[in-house]
Formats: C-alpha cells, structure tokens, sequence
C-alpha cells in the first residue's frame, strides 16, 4: 500500500507540472482546446488523488508519510533533500489547493475564451498549482523555500498577464519587489535554522526545539537575543509578504489587474493562505516564543480592522473583494497569535471556499457587463444573473459569518479564541477582530446591494444585452456555493476540538485556548444558538442594516456621509498614505541613491576613472610613444649607439665594483 501512496503523491504534484509543460510548449500544437483540456484533466488528477490520500489518512488510519524522494545534494555533512510529509495538516492543504485550482480552470474557459493568450494562461494557473502543491507537501525547508519562491514568481508572471496594460506591468513589479522584502526575512529564519539546528529537515529541526528553547544570540551590541524569537520573527516577516499583512500588504490590491481567474487562485485559497500553512506547520517554533505570538497578534489586529475600513471606500468591485481577502487573512494571523492554529486552518479552508466563490462571482458580472468593474456603474443584476446572484448572496452570507455558513464556525471560533487569550496583545486583538465583524457585513453587503439590487446605473445599451453567464461560469460558482454554506458544520467538531491534526500542529498547555473552548462545546446546534449570546452575530446584522439604509433606503446617504466626514474618507482613499510613503520614501528614495550611485560610481568612477580614464592614458602614452617612429635611419642608428653605450657602461661598472 504505502508503495501504492507514494506514486499517488508522486502523480498529485507531476500532473498539473505536465498539463503546465504541455499547454506552454506545445499550445500552437494542441490549439485553445488542446490546452485547456489537458490542464484541467492535470488538475483533476490531482484533485481526486488528493481526495484519496485525504481519505487514506483521514478515515482508512493511514499513517504519517515523511520520506525523501531524492537527494538534491549533500554538504559538509548536510543534505539536501525533496520530499513529501503527508499527514493531516498537508493533505488538507492538498485537497483544498487542487480542488479550488480544478473549479478555476473549468471557470477559466468561460472567462478567457477570447484572450489571445489562451494557451499561455492555463500553463501558467496550472504550474501555480503545481508550485503550490510542492509547498504544502514538502517535508523540509528546502523545499518549502523552492515552493514559496515558484509561487511567487507564477503569481508576477500572472498579475501581469495582461502585459500591454502599463498598471499590469507596475502591479506585477510592486508584487514581486514586496514580496522580496518579506523574503529576506524568511531566508534569514532558515539560514538560522540550519546554523543551529544544522539540519532542514522537519522531523529533526522539531525534534532538537527543546534542545534551543532558552538559546541566546548577540545581534546588537550586548543585549542577548532570544534564538527561537529571532527565528519565529523571520519566518513570519516572510509570511507577511506572502499573505499581505500590514505593512507588506500593498501589492495586494494592484494585484487585480490580472485576469480574475488569478485573484480567486492567488488571492482566495492559495498563495495568500501559504503563510498561513507556514505558520502552522512551524508551531513547535512558534510556541516557545511568546514575542513572536504578541508580534503575530498585533500585526494581525491590524490588518483585519484597518484593511477593512478600505473597503468601505472602494468602488472596483475585485478591490472591495480583495481588501476582504485582507482583513480575513488579518483574522487568520490573529489565530496564529493566539496559538489557535486548528482554528487559523479552520479559517482558511472554509475562505478558500467562499472567497474564490465571490471572486469568481465578481468576474461573471464583469464578463456580463463588457468587463466594466465600476459598481457605480452597476445595479439591478440579480433580474438578469439569478444564479450568480443567489451564489454570491451565500458567499457574502459566509464571509460576514451569519450563523450555519461556514464563516460563521470558523470566524466565530477565531473571536473565542482570541477572547480566552492571556498574551499581551490580545485584549487590543479582541476588539479589533470584533469590530471588525460589523464593517465586514457593511463593506461585504454595500458590494452585493450595488451590484445586484437598487436602481440599474448602467448604460441603456448594457442594459438592454444583460444575461446570464454561460454555464461554464455558472457551475463552478454553483459548486463553490455547497461547501461556502454546509462545510463548516462539519469540520467544526473534529477540526477544532478533536483530534484532527494529530502531532502535526503543537500547542503547549499554557496557550491551548481552543481546549478551554472545547469543554463548552456540546455539538453545531448548540454552538450556533450560544453564539446569539455574544456581539458577534449582532454586529453582522448591524452591518447588513447599515448596507441597507444607506445603499437601498436612502441611497444619497453614502455621499453626505463623505461631505460631513472628508478628512477620514480622503485618508480611506489614500489608504492610509502607504503606497505614497513607498513611492515617495522607498521607491523614491532608491531612485535616488541609484541616480547618485550611478552619476558618481557609474559615470565618474567606472566610467570616467576606469574605463574612459584607461584608455585616455593608453592614448597619451601612446601619443608619446611613436614619436620615436620616425622612419629615418640615422635617428635609428643613434638610438642604436646609445643603448650599446649604455650596456658598455653598466658592463663597465660591474668590473670596477
């Protein structure tokens, strides 16, 4: 069997490669058919080989696989491997990452269908799934460090998919260049890693912690450094690039100037949530570093209550989409902090859901109205697009966590956890995380009350050809629907309060917060009805109302708001000055320093002193040189004479000497 298992994970990771490598080398060959049959068809493979070891591990009592597939290299003692760790951490990650990819794909057909770049799209989403694939089942940090680095270069390749469109070309460069901050950090932690450790294989870094829990460092001066702090910090720094946490979230909202098929893929259940994973997988780090959890935690506040309030200002409908992307990963984060990491997974499985869901609901109603992304410019959908409408209304209804949606378990599970909280930062995390749930209800219904109710707003010849997306549109988004509604009810008990994870997630006794939870916990009815005793619930029907009034009742509310409040809408629409402090002090600043580099070290120093100032020194050397070349044959006689003189004369001094 286990031989069985290993060509299953094997095929997982290799089909979406080869569906990747076949559509990007032969896609003139095969034709736009040719190419999206064969990834899809990859992807899938993938998908239903992912269910299976989902099911060998989860309910067949499959043990833990962690063995090498091969050895990349081996120095000074040390080797390098590639891997797969398959327990129940990772082939959840395989099975929501495939899964979301394979809906994706079928969607892309519909979104795509007349983009020249057809081919070259579906190698690209395909080796994204691939890159990830190998990130979540890697068992050492080698290997996670090539998966972290594929996606991140398939996610520039993609945001700037479109790469005609100059705001494609500078949202793909800021991506890739933000993303290289956090990946200093991340490098950094894995270098200390293997110095301490002098290993990056999982099971032995893990095995050693207790052996490095009180370790210190000097980096500055004389004041010691805790080692598991330094690691931790890092690391995370590393996951705040990669899942947009303050202040390394700017590339995400740019990122929506590539296709929507990318912001569901990237943005929904994949590379965003890769940090996530990280975070995760490393809690026997993480737990021996309460700096690191309060670091996390606030960090993570931050991001889910300010990011929020972005949204309440956007009129893209992707960005609205996409700052709730951010503020939820904020709430991921704020899980890690509070070392509720079952409750972080937890999470990001059911976002994935209704996340790509609403993602690729925004795309069917871009697609329906000539790719216009304005909700100003929308209204009055739900006549016209019923199924997108009723599949978009149980994906907000998850995101704002009403109760028995998935984001109702999850969201909720994430706000006890933080509530129960010892550490330091936890009490500001709260309220954050809190407060957070009214604006997410309000920004998540003024999106679906501009988009699909109240007066229409668009033109009369828009008006006149709405219509339904085509099938190929509707049915992944009809598919997303099931689990964004039930699949929270199900995970709940065993995710959260069993023993779902097994060994694969460490907590110590003293942050185990979801325990104390659990010993209330007494089945799903019973967890919803307690729920109607706490704000939560309260503060997401508060926010539906408030969408209400302001955006169906009284629709000239909105702008009389901004009137009275412009200072804070104005600070809303510069989102808090950050890409002008990067553009200013950053980007500028860099600019700068390149131009005085270039004008004193290229031009004066490289240019002027070492390349144009040796040849002017050849030249004037030479210049003097050949005026001995005069051609006449008594200037040569003479010099001829002088220098057997000169011999004689040194012959000479050596005798009398």
């Amino acid at each position: 069997m286990l031989d069985n298992m290993e060509q299953i994970y094997l095929a997982i990771v290799l089909a979406p490669l080869a569906g990747s490598l076949i559509s990007g080398l032969f896609g003139k060959l095969i034709g736009r058919s040719g190419a999206h049959w064969v990834t899809i068809i990859g992807v899938a493979i993938s998908s239903i080989l992912s269910m299976v070891a989902y099911k060998h591990h989860m309910f067949d009592g499959g043990g833990v696989y962690n063995e090498a597939v091969y050895t990349w290299l081996s120095s000074g003692g040390i080797t390098f491997e590639i891997g797969f760790l398959i327990d129940p951490l990772s082939v959840t990650m395989m099975v929501v990452v495939s899964f979301v990819s394979w809906m994706i794909h079928i969607y892309t057909i519909g979104y795509m269908h007349d983009d020249s770049g057809y081919q070259r799209f579906f190698s690209y989403i395909s080796l994204f799934t691939f890159s990830m694939l190998m990130l979540v089942m890697s068992n050492n940090f080698l290997q996670l460090f090539f998966g972290w680095e594929a996606v991140g270069l398939v996610s520039y390749l993609l945001i700037g998919f479109w790469f005609k469109k100059e705001t494609a070309i500078f949202a793909n460069l800021k991506a890739f260049l933000v993303n290289r901050v956090g990946d200093f950090g991340f490098l950094l932690g894995i270098a200390a890693v293997l110095m301490y450790f002098n290993s990056l294989d999982y099971a032995e870094v893990f095995s050693k912690v207790g052996d490095h829990a009180d370790t210190t460092i000097m980096i500055f001066g004389n004041e010691p450094w805790s080692l598991m702090t330094v690691i931790c910090i890092c690391l995370f720094i590393g996951a705040m690039g990669k899942s947009a946490q303050v202040p390394l979230h700017v590339w995400l909202p740019d990122s929506m100037e590539g296709p929507t098929p990318i912001s569901a893929l990237i943005h929904a259940a994949t590379m965003v949530t890769a940090g996530i994973f990280m975070v995760s997988r490393m809690s026997p780090l993480f737990e021996l570093s309460e700096t690191a959890l309060n670091f996390i935690l606030v960090i993570g506040a931050i991001t889910a209550l300010f990011m929020g309030f972005l949204g309440l200002v956007q009129n893209d409908i992707k960005r609205v989409v996409a700052y709730s992307t951010l503020s939820q990963l904020g709430y991921m984060t704020v899980a890690l902090g509070a070392s509720a990491y079952a409750a972080a997974m937890f999470h990001l499985v059911t976002h994935a859901f209704f996340k790509a869901l609403l993602f690729l609901g925004a795309g069917a109603v871009i697609i329906v109205m000539h790719h216009e992304q304005d909700m100003r410019k929308m209204g009055g959908l739900y006549k016209s697009m019923p199924i997108t409408w009723i599949t978009c209304f149980f994906g907000t209804l998850a995101l704002i966590g009403f109760p028995g949606t998935s984001g109702f378990f999850s969201k909720d599970a994430i706000i006890e956890a933080v509530h129960y909280s010892d550490l330091a930062g936890a009490t500001f995390a709260y309220y954050s995380v809190l407060f957070g749930v009214f604006i997410t209800a309000l920004y998540s219904f003024r999106l679906f009350f501009m988009t699909f109710h109240g007066e229409q707003r668009m033109d009369v010849e828009t008006w006149k050809h709405l219509h339904e997306a085509p099938a190929v549109v509707t049915v992944p988004l009809s598919v997303l629907a099931i689990p964004s509604l039930i699949l929270g009810a199900f995970l709940i008990g065993p995710m959260l309060f069993g023993d779902y994870f097994g060994d694969a997630i460490v907590v110590s006794s003293t942050h185990n917060v979801l325990a104390e939870i659990g010993e209330n916990y007494h089945g799903v009815m019973l967890f919803t009805l307690h729920a109607f005793k706490h704000p939560p619930v309260y503060l997401a029907f508060a926010g539906i109302f408030v969408a209400w009034l302001c955006y169906i009742k009284f629709p000239e509310l909105p702008a009389r708001i901004v009137d009275k409040f412009g200072i804070i809408h104005k600070i809303l629409v510069n989102k808090y000055g950050f890409d002008d402090f990067n553009q200013i002090v950053f980007a500028g600043g860099v600019r700068n320093i390149g131009q005085i580099l270039w004008k004193f070290g290229d031009v004066n120093i490289i240019d002027g002193l070492m390349v144009n100032g040796s040849a002017k020194s050849v030249r004037w050397f030479s210049s003097k040189i050949r005026k001995i070349q005069t051609g006449f044959l008594y200037d040569y006689a003479f010099v001829l004479i002088l220098g057997l003189l000169t011999l004689l004369a040194i012959f000479v001094h050596q005798i009398l000497v």
